[in-house]
């Protein structure tokens, strides 16, 4: 808001501070105008990719965070009255892949961005064509405590009577600040996960798999 206004104040003290000459004005070429606005734009493009950025070619302070996926809630399976079957399956996920980028600068904190794979899918129980899945992101200090934790909602449709669906979720400028230069990203962990039950996170644990569309109509 602070630039808005700046800019605003600077357009209105430029006006009372160059009064136009009124024969100039009548005189100017509208045309003539708008292709040199015009050309000066282009050469200010040019000029603007041709420049390099400050930042690009310097090196972190350090190696980005380890960004994982927790195998207990890797996984997001529904079943309907308990039972580990194909006939009850709901609806399902598995967050197939991460991708993870970070930024950081002398004591400044790390930023992180993360790109999140997740494969969906509806089974035979699955209750209509629409699910609003749960996941979670959390930073913690490398196999130590949880520092921060936060929940997300990722809506889905299964359209034209789909079974599964491909999403890629963004995550943009998680921050975790630093104490000072000699913290590196090494001293943290990004962990990332479903929602899931308590049971939903035993049969993680065990192992045990359906497809993602397992259940689906005609199959046993």
């Amino acid at each position: 808001m602070r630039r808005a206004v700046l800019s605003v104040l600077a357009l209105a003290l430029a006006a009372t501070a160059a009064p136009v000459d009124g024969a100039w004005a009548q005189s100017r070429d509208p045309d003539r105008e708008q292709e040199q606005e015009r050309r000066e734009r282009e050469q200010r493009e040019r000029e603007w990719m041709l420049r390099p950025a400050p930042l690009r070619d310097r090196p972190n302070a350090g190696p980005c965070p380890f960004v994982k996926i927790l195998y207990d809630a890797a996984r997001y399976v529904e079943f309907e009255g308990g039972q580990q079957a194909s006939a009850a399956v709901g609806f399902t996920g598995e967050i197939e892949g991460l991708e993870a980028a970070c930024v950081y600068r002398e004591a400044d904190p790390i930023v992180v961005d993360i790109d999140i794979l997740f494969h969906l899918g509806r089974g035979p129980q699955a209750d209509g064509a629409q699910h609003t899945y749960r996941y979670w992101v959390a930073v913690t200090e490398r196999n130590s405590a949880i520092l921060a934790k936060e929940y997300f909602e990722l809506p889905v449709s299964f359209e034209n009577g789909a079974d599964r669906v491909m999403v890629t979720e963004q995550i943009r400028g998680l921050t975790i600040p630093r104490r000072d230069v000699s913290i590196s990203g090494t001293n943290f962990e990004i962990l990332v996960g479903f929602e899931v039950t308590p049971e939903m996170a035993a049969f993680n644990r065990a192992g045990a798999r359906f497809r993602i569309d397992a259940g689906a109509a005609g199959q046993q």
